[in-house]
């Protein structure tokens, strides 16, 4: 069917997002035929775009009045269907279901009208079988469709068939490699195979934003990824006050006699190239060795996140108090205890609290 101009030019509009114009337009155009189905169903496509959707059904079922078995209203109306809350609403459902029963008999062997008879089938689960079973011969009929591949994933999922469902996501990705949802539940599953660290899992996500750099869910896993990282170089700093304190032998076990003081000078010099040694290879080679979407990451967190900034200020507590005690040449043990344990317990009190924290 020839589509009228004007049809054209508000499918034009409805694709860069400008529904009002393209409404208006399409109004005119019903004005002069009110028997232009393409016209319906593209008011329906621009009404359902913007979010109107009982005004989208009320045009879809214009179009479907004229036309019962015209395959694009057929589906559009189903989608509406879909939109406007069917499972609480079941003669709506009912109307979904009978559409896209009847779009199949007028197009057994359509490919989309399997796959998206399948999603609603899917929420009831009593029919989820049913639904796999759609699904799969919508890839069937079309191994090269998104759509088909997507329906079958969800309907995995919701059967339980865990393998069906890792695969057909591996071929949405392969059609479509910045498909968000796709991209966030592979990258899900990737980051939270046993034994993956949190620099690996923060490298997952990373690879997954590059391809999908709007995708929300994407950005707040690898900022919690981020964030793991971040709390692990407080153990650094602990390290280093552990070492500090048994260099200057802050705590002398009963019937040995305590190391003088003050501790030489190259004891205490040291003591430093062990903790830049602990440094060095525990955090700065690591994050050397990152990629730069997670280094920059990093410092995007500590400006953004206040429990992100609060592990790095702990960190930092923690390592100028080792460097109070291994440095200065003490005299006696008190002030170095003091310090000590003001760098050690608190930081030890924290790990354990904020564990759970948002980054």
């Amino acid at each position: 069917m020839t589509l009228h101009p004007a049809v054209e030019q508000a499918d034009a509009l409805i694709d860069l997002k400008r529904y009002d114009q393209a409404q208006a337009l399409l109004g005119r155009r019903l004005a002069e035929d009110p028997d232009d189905i393409r016209a319906w169903v593209r008011l329906g496509r621009c009404q359902l775009a913007a979010g109107q959707v009982e005004q989208a059904l009320t045009s879809l079922g214009e179009a479907l009045q004229r036309a019962p078995e015209d395959i694009g209203a057929l589906y559009m109306y189903a989608q509406a269907l879909r939109r406007a809350d069917h499972l609480e609403q079941p003669e709506r459902w009912r109307k979904a279901e009978e559409a896209l029963r009847q779009a199949l008999r007028v197009d057994p062997q359509n490919s989309f009208a399997h796959a998206l008879l399948a999603e609603f089938l899917m929420y009831y689960p009593t029919r989820r079988a049913e639904a796999l079973g759609l699904a799969r011969e919508a890839v069937r009929l079309d191994p090269e469709s998104v759509e088909a591949y997507r329906a079958l994933w969800r309907t995995a999922g919701a059967a339980g068939e865990t393998e069906t469902y890792k695969w057909a996501l591996r071929q949405v990705l392969r059609l479509e490699p910045t498909d968000n949802q796709a991209l966030y539940l592979v990258s899900m599953q990737e980051a939270h195979k046993p034994g993956t660290t949190a620099a690996q899992a923060a490298e997952v996500y990373a690879d997954a934003l590059a391809a999908a750099p709007d995708n929300a869910g994407l950005r707040h896993d690898l900022d919690r990824a981020t964030y793991r990282l971040l709390r692990g170089i407080r153990w650094l700093a602990l390290i280093c006050v552990a070492a500090a304190g048994v260099m200057v032998d802050l705590f002398p076990q009963d019937g040995e006699a305590a190391r003088e003081l003050p501790v030489p000078l190259g004891n205490r010099l040291w003591v430093l190239v062990v903790m830049a040694a602990i440094w060095g290879f525990g955090a700065w080679r690591r994050y050397r060795r990152l990629r730069t979407g997670v280094q920059l990451n990093v410092w995007s967190l500590v400006r953004r996140g206040r429990w992100a900034r609060v592990v790095l200020a702990q960190a930092v507590w923690a390592v100028l108090c080792a460097l109070l005690i291994s440095q200065l040449p003490w005299t006696e043990r008190t002030v170095p205890r003091i310090l000590f344990w003001a760098g050690l317990v608190p930081t030890l009190a924290t790990i354990w609290f904020d564990r759970r924290k948002k980054p």
